[in-house]
């Protein structure tokens, strides 16, 4: 019963250990797994605590005051007249009373602030994505590096099995002391430097795939199938980098600011009221304590700041020319990347064109090779120096095809590429 079980888990557990990794799913993972992506969140947290402070601009302002004083001297009339008598004020003075006050029209300063508080979230969200944009190469680099290493060792497989085959031939020639021993070590030789070779893959593959592990959060293992879906580049396509948004988000953040400035620039309308006890309360010639208030509106304004606002403006339009100068240099040498990668991809495609015609050739010398070996017209290293130059041609292609691959990949990245699940 246990076996049946162990049988029937079996097909399951190799599924898992097999699971196609796609790169596309690599970069969506690695975005979620990064850090820095909460930073989002807290930013726009961040925003609405502003905005809500901002709102309270026009809810009424009330303040609790109360104050004893006692004071020098105090106005008085020294006038004596028949059946008056004028009170006096006492020099110990005693008030507590509640102010408030409540804007009418702030000249659009909240809504301006609000604008800005909106626009400084943009450009923090922007520059969380240039961020997170970032590590869509390390992904890519350690993705490709798998895919080229297991290549590698699918040829090197290929060609040890050959010499396998070949080694039990020329161990038949010796034990029938038709051929020297020191054919068969030869070839257990070069048996054990692909070998090597494999070990020194398996370390690399096991290096890239620890660091997609960690990017992207995902139990990847070394039974882990990756998958490359080849997108041909597209040459007309705009560019779509987040940098580009991050410089628009700046020059409105400027924009917005400066659209304060000109808002406080404007006059205020609000009103305002106290109510109090105290001694003496408005009624100056009473020297008791009574209760009191008053009402009223008022309107403030800067008529005259010096030019200091539009100072700040001008240093705003600096600013904002410091970015568009930014986006033109970002722009230039994104385009020299592209031009380069262009040429990369150019190159790539006629080395494998020639690296085919190669392999053909390779192949074909390493067979002929082969016979001639039985036919001891030639020597172990002979034969052995041909299929060596077989498997170089076959890593060649192999090689290319990844680079290629990956060289496509980096143009799309260069210039902005969208993913998907």
């Amino acid at each position: 019963m246990k076996k049946l079980l162990i049988l029937l888990l079996l097909p399951t557990q190799l599924a898992f250990a097999q699971q196609d990794i796609l790169l596309n799913n690599c970069y969506n993972w690695a975005r979620e797994n990064y850090p820095n992506l909460k930073q989002a969140e807290i930013w726009e947290e961040i925003t609405s605590l502003k905005k809500e402070n901002i709102k309270t601009n026009y809810l009424p302002q009330l303040t609790l005051n109360g104050q004893a004083t006692y004071q020098s001297d105090v106005t008085s009339v020294n006038i004596s007249m028949p059946g008056i008598d004028i009170p006096s004020v006492s020099k110990d003075q005693y008030k507590t009373y509640a102010e408030f006050k409540q804007n009418i029209w702030d000249g659009g300063i909240s809504t301006a602030n609000t604008k800005l508080e909106d626009a400084i979230l943009q450009s923090n969200l922007s520059q969380v994505e240039v961020e997170l944009y970032k590590l869509n190469e390390q992904v890519s680099q350690a993705f490709f590096t798998v895919l080229a290493m297991d290549k590698q060792k699918e040829v090197l497989t290929a060609q040890k099995k050959v010499l396998q085959e070949k080694l039990k031939t020329v161990q038949s020639g010796v034990e029938n002391q038709m051929l020297e021993k020191s054919n068969a070590l030869s070839l257990e030789a070069e048996i054990l430097n692909i070998e090597q070779s494999t070990l020194q893959l398996d370390a690399g593959k096991k290096t890239a795939i620890q660091m997609l592990t960690i990017l992207t959060g995902q139990t990847i293992d070394e039974n882990s199938v990756l998958k490359y879906n080849t997108s041909e580049p597209n040459m007309r396509d705009k560019l779509s980098r987040p940098e580009l948004e991050l410089f628009s988000s700046q020059k409105n953040q400027f924009e917005k600011q400066s659209d304060l400035l000109t808002k406080s620039r404007n006059p205020k309308v609000f009103g305002f009221g106290q109510a109090g006890y105290g001694k003496p309360a408005l009624n100056m010639l009473n020297d008791k304590f009574d209760t009191y208030y008053l009402v009223g509106i008022g309107l403030s304004w800067n008529a005259f700041d010096w030019k200091k606002t539009t100072r700040q403006k001008e240093m705003l339009q600096l600013h904002s020319k410091m970015i568009s100068q930014q986006e033109e240099t970002f722009n230039q040498n994104i385009n020299l990347l592209l031009a380069q990668q262009n040429e990369q991809i150019s190159k790539l495609e006629k080395l494998i064109e020639t690296d085919t015609k190669m392999v053909m050739l390779r192949t074909e010398i390493a067979q002929s090779s082969a016979s001639k070996l039985e036919n001891e017209t030639i020597t172990t290293s002979d034969y052995i120096q041909d299929v060596q130059a077989e498997t170089i041609a076959k890593l060649n292609v192999e090689l290319h095809r990844i680079q290629l691959n990956e060289a496509k990949e980096k143009y799309n990245l260069i210039k902005g590429k969208k993913f998907s699940e």
